[in-house]
């Protein structure tokens, strides 16, 4: 028996959620069982040629040291241009960080700001990380319900009511995992008209999918429409979703000086830098021709539009149309407290995503681990045949219980 003490900020954390389901799916399939995966939140796409091209280059070229701590100069400058030519966006090389990925940003963030008795309010649905990345940094999550009728989008009006003398952040995710909501330019301006009433609120705002779009209003960040909320924001995004990097790691963030300062201090003693070969392709990324990033979403728009379909096909599941990422979120409330042909009662969405993994060999993610129920999660980022069969063994099991 071991006699290591663990510290709180684990003990009082979930493993993510999303990361166990994926590895059930691995252990079923590992037994022989054939899963339909749509737990994964990750590109099928492989990362682009002139991408990795530029990698190698890189490393042929002797770019294999460390970094500054806030990233190179050259992918500062990438980001910098990127910010103010696609969002109107702009910033200081130095009001730049780069880390480890989007969401070490995210939780590096919250530790340079969060203290016991701090508040961060967090709408749901949420990313599965949010609620769990302020505990761990000694913080309460602030959990506020928005539902299907306010399109799974916080309001100025429960913003308000939420905000309190402790009320650290607000974070908002848009496009949304799980539910592809993105807010439109009216929407974030009177949600920051909110926060200017209280300075003490900063707003983390993740962007990570704002480039796989759907909706028919332009993507904008809360500081393209309100720029004198600078003080207040943090806007993260990064190389992951929309060119297929996830295994490269690299996010970056905009904000104030002295909190891309404060965050550089906590990177430097945990990580150093960033990997120098994975900061080159970023860099490359960013500054390339960005037709395969249309490309993958025009593929990514024809299957959220086929799921959209055979999933509001099923009686008993409808599901709204998502703005953007590649995740449905569709509703299961038709069949809470209908029973599974030998004999046990749906009784919550976790009961629906087990039912589907056991009858129909489908592996979806539950909607309370989303902080909102009943609902469950499909990830479109597979393959069409994939989304169809899986569609197809939905169908088949939910005309099974009665």
């Amino acid at each position: 028996m071991s006699n290591i003490k663990l510290a709180s900020r684990v003990t009082s954390i979930r493993v993510s959620p999303s990361t166990a389901a994926a590895q059930k799916v691995r252990d079923l399939q590992a037994e022989g069982r054939r899963i339909l995966n749509l737990t994964v939140g990750e590109p099928d796409f492989d990362t682009p040629d002139h991408i990795k091209a530029a990698a190698i280059r890189a490393m042929e070229g002797g770019e294999t040291k460390y970094t500054p701590v806030n990233g190179t100069v050259a992918l500062r400058k990438a980001i910098q241009r990127d910010f103010a030519t696609r969002l109107g966006i702009d910033c200081e090389l130095n009001e730049i960080c780069v880390g480890g990925g989007a969401k070490q940003v995210l939780f590096v963030a919250l530790m340079a700001t969060v203290e016991p008795g701090d508040e961060v309010i967090v709408p749901a649905p949420y990313w599965v990380s949010y609620p769990d990345m302020v505990i761990a940094n000694g913080g309460t999550p602030v959990v506020v319900p928005c539902g299907e009728e306010v399109g799974f989008k916080l309001t100025p009006e429960v913003l308000e009511a939420a905000i309190t003398a402790n009320t650290r952040w607000v974070i908002l995710n848009s496009p949304s995992n799980p539910t592809g909501a993105a807010y439109g330019a009216d929407e974030l301006r009177a949600l920051g008209q909110v926060l200017l009433r209280h300075p003490h609120v900063m707003v983390l705002c993740d962007e990570i999918y704002d480039r796989i779009w759907f909706a028919d209003f332009e993507p904008c960040s809360i500081l393209t429409v309100l720029p004198e909320l600078k003080p207040q924001a943090l806007v993260v995004n990064g190389v992951s979703k929309s060119y297929a990097m996830t295994g490269w790691r690299i996010g970056y963030g905009v904000g104030p000086l002295a909190l891309i300062d404060a965050i550089n201090k906590l990177q430097s003693q945990m990580s150093s830098c960033p990997s120098s070969i994975s900061q080159a392709a970023a860099a490359a990324a960013l500054t390339s021709d960005q037709h395969s990033v249309d490309e993958a979403v025009a593929v990514y728009r024809q299957r959220r539009d086929r799921a959209h379909a055979l999933i509001n096909a099923i009686p008993g599941l409808a599901c709204r149309l998502p703005d953007g990422a590649f995740y449905l979120y569709p509703s299961c409330a038709g069949l809470i407290g209908k029973k599974t042909p030998d004999g046990r009662t749906i009784r919550n969405d976790l009961d629906f995503s087990l039912y589907l993994l056991e009858a129909a060999g489908v592996a979806s993610v539950h909607g309370g681990a989303y902080g909102l129920e009943p609902y469950f999660r499909i990830s479109t980022a597979t393959s069409m045949e994939v989304i169809e069969q899986a569609c197809a063994a939905i169908a088949q099991a939910c005309a099974a219980l009665d």
